[in-house]
């Protein structure tokens, strides 16, 4: 510890609230040995989605695995993920962290290990601030396309956010441009699911960062433009044996699949629409998963189709089958959504869940849309659903639930009150 803090003034201890944003305090050097003991206090009660006014005594542990330099700071700024305690030193229950440690734990306790990849999408528009932002005013960086070579500004700003993150200790597998202007994708490499996360927000907090130098705003909003492609996650999952072997994966099974393979996507297909909340976290997000794009609406499985919920793809390796789940958008908490889906994963396991018949595009064997379920249209929709879902409510957790529940139910109200300009434009002068 004593190399890495070499040079280091301030270290700045991070977290992640319910919703997803990113929070943090900053202690001089000096005082990380004292707060490695007792804790960091902060006042819980001011964070949206973390404590009532009961609970507001809450105390930051720095993980200390995840200390490191922050490369796109100033030099002397280090950075560590904490877990939030109460008082007494036990886990806070609404600590995002903490609900995808227990996931872990449960995979765990059946002998199996998640590990998640991600390929993380963003836009860079050239709009320097936020305010009076709109979508017919966002000018993206470039007017390119698909793997096409970005201009020199988009490009110094990913190769800078690959890098950056690759010093944190985290693999990125690569970067490009994706199919709309101004829009990326950076992508990492499978890992541990909490590793995983964690880079999911260092991602986050070196485009912004990155970016803004460059007089750019780096945006991972699911949908900022009416007729562009909405920005999603898509996470890349296996399961991994006692042994280290895959378990989703065999190289006899249909589709590559195991029969634990084949329950496990069961299980997220069950509970698709009762964790879409967390997948899809804003009212926004549903104007990318109903916008087609590749993007997906329905409850599906396939092996092709980018428009299926859940895809396996035919990865030429065997029993090596990848499951990859393509709701998620660039908004959601990585915490709480790798914890949902692993937990609708192994229920399907339990409860041997039999996997219904894939869904491919025209002229190959599918089913209809007809007899496939569709994701919910709204946010209003979703958080129905996640109340009604108990599989996916005991993932979170009734603190996190309520927590979550209360903060989505405030941004839909805020939402369903708010006229926009293309009412006014549509019904002013009716």
């Amino acid at each position: 510890m004593q190399e890495q803090l070499q040079g280091v003034d301030f270290v700045h201890l991070q977290f992640i609230d319910i919703p997803g944003s990113i929070k943090g305090i900053s202690i001089p050097v000096g005082r990380l040995e004292r707060c490695l003991a007792e804790g960091e206090w902060f006042d819980g009660s001011s964070i949206e989605g973390e404590a009532r006014l009961a609970e507001s005594d809450l105390f930051l542990h720095p993980d200390m695995s995840t200390l490191v330099r922050v490369p796109w700071e100033q030099p002397g700024i280090a950075r560590v993920f904490c877990d939030v305690r109460n008082a007494s030193g036990e886990p806070f229950l609404a600590d995002p962290r903490h609900v995808l440690r227990r996931a872990t734990s449960e995979a765990a306790e059946l002998g199996l290990t998640y590990r998640v990849g991600a390929e993380v999408e963003f836009y860079l528009f050239e709009d320097p601030t936020r305010q009076g932002a709109r979508p017919g005013r966002l000018k993206p960086v470039d007017s390119r396309s698909y793997f096409e070579l970005p201009v020199e500004q988009a490009g110094l700003v990913c190769h800078g956010v690959a890098s950056a993150v690759e010093t944190l200790g985290y693999q990125v597998s690569g970067t490009h441009h994706e199919v709309s202007p101004g829009q990326f994708e950076i992508d990492l490499g499978m890992d541990d699911a909490m590793r995983t996360a964690d880079a999911i927000v260092a991602i986050k907090l070196a485009a912004r960062s990155i970016a803004a130098r460059r007089g750019l705003l780096a945006t991972f909003m699911p949908k900022p433009l009416v007729d562009a492609s909405g920005s999603g996650i898509h996470l890349n999952q296996i399961v991994l044996d006692p042994d280290g072997r895959n378990a989703l994966g065999s190289s006899s099974g249909d589709h590559h699949l195991s029969a634990n393979g084949r329950y496990f996507v069961a299980g997220q297909l069950a509970h698709a629409r009762g964790m879409c909340a967390i997948l899809a976290p804003l009212v926004n997000s549903y104007k990318r998963l109903h916008g087609a794009d590749e993007a997906p609406s329905r409850v599906t499985w396939a092996t092709t189709s980018r428009n299926a919920l859940i895809r396996v793809p035919d990865t030429g390796n065997g029993d090596g089958a990848v499951v990859e789940v393509r709701a998620p958008d660039s908004a959601c908490n990585p915490y709480l959504t790798f914890a949902v889906l692993l937990q609708a994963g192994l229920d399907g396991i339990r409860q041997r869940i039999p996997l219904p018949p894939s869904a491919e595009p025209p002229g190959q064997a599918g089913i209809s849309d007809e007899v496939s379920d569709l994701l919910p249209a709204m946010l209003d929709e979703a958080l129905e659903e996640l109340g009604w879902d108990m599989v996916i409510r005991g993932a979170l957790g009734q603190p996190v639930f309520e927590r979550f529940a209360a903060a989505k139910e405030r941004e839909w109200l805020a939402y369903r009150r708010h006229i926009s300009d293309w009412e006014i434009s549509s019904y002013l002068e009716i």
